[in-house]
């Protein structure tokens, strides 16, 4: 009788320390994932609010252009000599060159 209480009372104490794991690994779940993904999204909002005439953008489809006019949801885009396509600022991302330059 009295080794199933000691074995009933480890089996308990063990429980606690599951929790504190369980509650470690999501923690550093957060810090390895989900950070970066957020800091990476309030980069490319920047990117899009500041977005002005001239600046040479990429469609997510991988269409390049160069910005011709900027409204509050949509963009229209220069992609050829007078072929200017208005896309929402969501799809629009900065050109690997322009990306290059910032670094400089």
């Amino acid at each position: 009788m009295n080794s199933l209480i000691i074995t009933l009372q480890q089996q308990g104490q063990g429980g606690g320390s599951m929790w504190i794991w369980m509650i470690a690994i999501l923690v550093i779940m957060w810090i390895l994932m989900l950070r970066p993904q957020r800091k990476k999204e309030k980069e490319e909002q920047k990117f899009r609010s500041g977005l002005k005439k001239g600046d040479r953008v990429i469609f997510s489809g991988g269409i390049y252009g160069k910005v011709h006019s900027v409204d509050e949801h949509t963009v229209e885009v220069e992609v050829s000599n007078g072929t200017v396509l208005t896309v929402e600022k969501a799809m629009i991302q900065p050109a690997p060159e322009a990306k290059n330059e910032e670094k400089k």
